[in-house]
């Protein structure tokens, strides 16, 4: 368990409006926003094909009439038919990988940026982060804005950057020892690496002054926070964002760590099913969409992202006003149909880990033979269970079959794995493979 605490800051006055007073806000840069969407083709010819006179936006429910922007859109206007902005004015670009087809590209200009980075401040401040605290960034550094847009929230916020990049887990290790590190940002999966090598390697806790964790970039689950916590003693902080609509700093939690606060002065948020479009209610799991207010080189209109999480309305008892969004518990593209049940990736990581005997490392074979859907989960095993007897492996098989079916509510094939056999990720981990599809 972490002895940490963190003591309750709010970093701008637009965290705290009134629910009327950021109404208000989001209405006038709402508008503005429409205005600068009419420079993009794009958007020109989608709203004049729904019929929609841009000067007829002039109210938030007004939103409801506009078109949603998807990834496919965008990867049609790849690189920059999104650009609203002259390409003098662009300050820096990034995108995304591309692993899972045309790559999308986004600009920023300077104004950009720096709102960008007082969005990351923002959650890194609630957080726990102090000027006089020193910053570990283990992720990758390129066109992933992970890494660049946690770098200059840190700095913004007052506090040194230690720029470690991705990878080389023994130098990690290393310069958190010799630098005596405040805080880590990386990914959840490549925090269990760090933690793994620290338990392997008999390293005492007390030669790492690690307080503090960010993690974004993957969706991660409340059983893992527990699980790095207590290997490490520090207090871990879930953040979101995606590079589609600024990158991280989108939400993130506060002290109370009971949700994060979307940044509502800067995007406005739904919650659709994404069968139907329709809005869900408040607390009840949808895909969420998001329409920026502040972005100059390229605004997006309710960018439907996939990922699929809750809102709630409710005031925080830390002050702040924002809509607050619950872990993405996986995304409408990436979701399991196994026999008719739709199943995340997430849960079965959620059942793992109330498994004792278990190490957080697993791997999800889908495959259909005879016209059957069967699931194949691999485990690795901890030391201990390891070296166990025939019979107590079968019994640790057997728990973790009544864990899975206890939240799926399917039976799946269970196989245990020596431990350090799966892959290991320092960027996001990729736990299934659907040998359907192929």
């Amino acid at each position: 368990m972490s002895k940490f605490v963190v003591e309750n800051r709010i970093r701008d006055k637009e965290e705290s409006l009134s629910r009327a007073e950021l109404e208000s806000l989001q209405t006038s840069r709402l508008r503005k926003t429409i205005e600068q969407v009419q420079q993009i083709p794009f958007y020109q010819k989608r709203f004049a094909e729904a019929g929609i006179a841009p000067g007829k936006i002039q109210t938030l429910d007004d939103l409801q009439r506009l078109p949603f922007t998807t990834k496919a859109d965008l990867r049609g206007e790849y690189p920059l038919g999104m650009l609203a902005v002259d390409k003098k004015d662009v300050a820096r670009y990034h995108g995304s990988s591309g692993t899972t087809g045309q790559p999308t590209m986004v600009a920023y200009t300077q104004n950009d940026l720096n709102m960008w980075s007082n969005l990351c401040a923002r959650f890194l401040t609630g957080g726990g982060l102090r000027p006089e605290h020193s910053v570990q960034i283990a992720f990758g550094y390129g066109l992933f804005t992970g890494g660049f847009g946690l770098h200059y929230g840190v700095e913004r916020v007052g506090a040194s950057v230690i720029p470690a990049a991705a990878g080389n887990t023994p130098k990690q290790i290393m310069l958190m020892m010799d630098m005596q590190v405040d805080a880590l940002v990386c990914t959840p999966s490549y925090a269990l690496n760090i933690s793994e090598f620290i338990i392997q390697n008999d390293i005492p806790r007390n030669a790492l002054n690690l307080k503090y964790a960010h993690f974004g970039g993957e969706p991660w689950t409340e059983d893992m926070r527990t699980r790095i916590e207590d290997e490490m003693g520090i207090l871990c902080f879930n953040n979101y964002g995606l590079s589609e609509v600024i990158g991280p700093g989108v939400s993130g939690e506060c002290a109370a760590r009971d949700g994060m606060h979307i940044a509502e002065d800067a995007f406005i948020v739904e919650c659709i099913n994404p069968d139907t479009l329709e809005p869900v209610d408040p607390g009840e799991e949808g895909e969420l969409v998001f329409t920026s207010l502040s972005k100059e080189a390229m605004p997006i209109i309710r960018y439907r992202t996939r990922d699929i999480a809750a809102l709630n309305p409710e005031p925080c008892i830390c002050g702040r006003t924002h809509v607050r969004m619950s872990r993405v518990t996986g995304r409408s593209d990436d979701m399991l149909i196994i026999k008719g049940v739709n199943v995340y990736p997430s849960q079965i990581e959620q059942a793992l880990l109330r498994v004792k005997g278990t190490a957080p490392h697993y791997q999800i074979e889908v495959d259909r033979p005879d016209r059957k859907d069967v699931v194949s989960v691999k485990v690795e095993m901890t030391e201990e269970s390891f070296s166990s007897s025939m019979k107590d492996m079968q019994e640790l098989k057997d728990r973790i079959d009544r864990a899975i079916q206890t939240i799926t509510g399917l039976r799946m094939n269970i196989e245990l794995v020596s431990p350090n056999t799966l892959e290991r990720f320092v960027g996001k981990a990729q736990r299934v493979v659907d040998h359907r599809c192929g």
